[in-house]
């Protein structure tokens, strides 16, 4: 018997929900709720049954363009009706999902592409100039276009392309068959799917500074999200109303946002960014009743102006994910809103979510909470033997959730994954009871806003600045995005005194996604360093968090 059970919230099973193939659960959904809103967005209203007839056409559309079953669709897409049908009909033509970071620069959206071998890119017209960038050195034979009108209302569907011009965001160059063209109304061939057969390729970055792909299969996403709904007692089945603001293009959006919504036959309100003015208002105006988040989005939703005044209610149960919770933030958001907000964690590899505080139930200071029904978890020493409660060491799980491995890369996949554990890399503890709290971490990864951040691919662009003699990247505790990225470097001695801090900001905007840009950036003569010459970054921390 694992001790966390006995702090379960009443109803939450002790097993994981029988997982299920994600487009049979989505036509089960479309079948149960026909008439029932699918999703919401900027206005335009799609019932089960409509979206279920749009995947099902994207479907037959790959399938007419040549997708074999196996064959990588990549999605670079914000949170619309396109990235939910585009994932879905993939699946459901026998296709794997690559999600891509709208936010990639050329040189992230490149080795992205090639290392899934993705024949296909679904992509938003705006951002056609960074694909056009690589086209020819990728392996996409073919492009699907698509822009936000494609889903809004009359008039609004005219008069977007037109702000877009007046603003001068309009694209300027076209590449591939619009989404109406590609859509191919009908039923798409059957094509036999297995529980393990893979659904998508999520990329995490690594130590070795290349993102690499989490292989997520039918089972382990469809796994997750039942997990999650299973952990929320009191999920009204058809009922609920599901906020879309975190990306898609994350699992952690994908699996709690998404997948929960879609599965259990909720409307989800999709904003294409999550900004926290649209945030407030789509909580008011569709009286939205679960609120998916990360911590950042509750910091700028506490310190909204005028929020005490708003309407906000209909909030039950949030769910934060992606970086630590502060406590008084969980407080004052449930104050203002009269909702349970609990904090939880997971990875990647885990699709993602292993842990959380009950809903209900006891929320533990500085815990990530109890392992989800069906996840077994431990903390082991350097040997892998298993620590008594109290002890630090590496945090290991196991569970329907868990990946099959990292794409292309078996030794990686060797290394993460024994006997079905998958090792985090995280160092925790447990307490008696089986609460589970997150001490720090092996990896050096930064959490800034949600983002996971790897160090060394930040400081391998650094290095390639003509300017840069060495350069240290890590993070320090940040008040609103938990972490940022400081980086301190040591010029060349020709390029002293001629080499600004902006100068090394632009460099890294131009070759890395903005959140990955530092927000510190720091010359010295020298950089601390241990006797056998390897950089200290611990002291640097501590040098910024003092002075912070």
């Amino acid at each position: 018997m694992k001790p966390w059970y006995a702090h379960y919230d009443p109803g939450v099973p002790k097993e994981a929900p029988a997982p299920r193939l994600l487009p049979e659960a989505l036509a089960e959904t479309a079948r149960r709720f026909p008439k029932k809103v699918a999703l919401e967005f900027l206005g335009r209203r799609l019932t089960y049954a409509a979206l279920w007839r749009e995947v099902e056409a994207f479907a037959k559309g790959l399938q007419e363009a040549g997708l074999k079953p196996g064959d990588r669709v990549a999605l670079m897409l914000p949170n619309s009706p396109q990235f939910v049908i585009a994932f879905y009909g993939t699946l459901l033509a026998g296709g794997v999902g690559v999600n891509t970071n709208p936010m990639y620069t050329p040189r992230e959206l490149h080795h992205q592409l090639r290392d899934a071998g993705a024949r296909f890119l679904v992509i938003l017209d705006q951002l056609l100039p960074r694909y056009l960038e690589v086209k020819g050195e990728v392996p996409v034979e073919k492009v699907v276009r698509t822009g936000i009108q494609d889903y809004l209302p009359f008039p609004k569907n005219l008069l977007y392309p037109l702000l877009l011009r007046r603003k001068g965001e309009a694209p300027k160059a076209l590449e591939g068959l619009p989404w109406r063209a590609f859509l191919r109304p009908g039923t798409p061939r059957p094509v036999p799917l297995d529980l393990d057969d893979l659904a998508l390729l999520q990329y995490t970055g690594g130590t070795t500074g290349l993102a690499k792909g989490a292989m997520l299969t039918h089972r382990n996403l469809s796994a997750n999200a039942l997990q999650v709904r299973a952990w929320i007692p009191d999920f009204r089945e058809g009922e609920e109303v599901v906020l879309g603001a975190i990306p898609f293009f994350h699992v952690y959006g994908m699996t709690v946002a998404m997948n929960l919504a879609l599965l259990g036959g909720a409307k989800l309100v999709l904003l294409p960014r999550p900004e926290i003015k649209a945030i407030v208002e789509a909580i008011e105006k569709h009286q939205v009743t679960l609120f998916p988040g990360v911590p950042t989005l509750y910091v700028a939703f506490n310190n909204f102006p005028g929020i005490e005044r708003r309407d906000l209610k209909s909030v039950r149960a949030c769910i934060s994910g992606s970086a630590p919770l502060p406590l008084e933030v969980a407080e004052r958001f449930e104050r203002l809103t009269g909702a349970k907000l609990v904090e939880g964690y997971g990875l990647t590899e885990a699709s993602p979510v292993t842990h959380c505080n009950p809903l209900y139930g006891e929320r533990r200071l500085g815990s990530v909470g109890l392992p989800f029904p069906g996840v077994d978890a431990k903390v082991v020493d350097e040997e892998g033997r298993e620590l008594p409660p109290g002890e630090v060491g590496e945090l290991a799980v196991k569970g329907p959730n868990v990946m099959k491995g990292y794409w292309n890369r078996p030794e990686e996949t060797q290394k993460t994954l024994k006997d079905g554990w998958l090792f985090t890399g995280d160092l925790a503890k447990m307490d008696q009871d089986g609460y589970f709290y997150i001490v720090d971490r092996k990896k050096d990864m930064i959490i800034a806003g949600g983002y996971n951040i790897y160090p060394r691919e930040v400081e391998e662009v650094l290095y390639q600045h003509e300017a840069v003699q060495e350069a240290a990247v890590v993070g320090v505790p940040d008040p609103y995005r938990g972490e940022t990225v400081a980086a301190f470097l040591v010029l060349k001695p020709e390029y002293q005194g001629k080499v600004s801090e902006k100068d090394i900001e632009r460099f890294c905007r131009q070759n890395l996604a903005a959140y990955k840009v530092p927000r510190i950036i720091q010359f010295r003569e020298s950089l601390p360093k241990s006797s056998v010459g390897k950089i200290l970054k611990r002291e640097l921390q501590k040098e910024v968090a003092a002075k912070r």
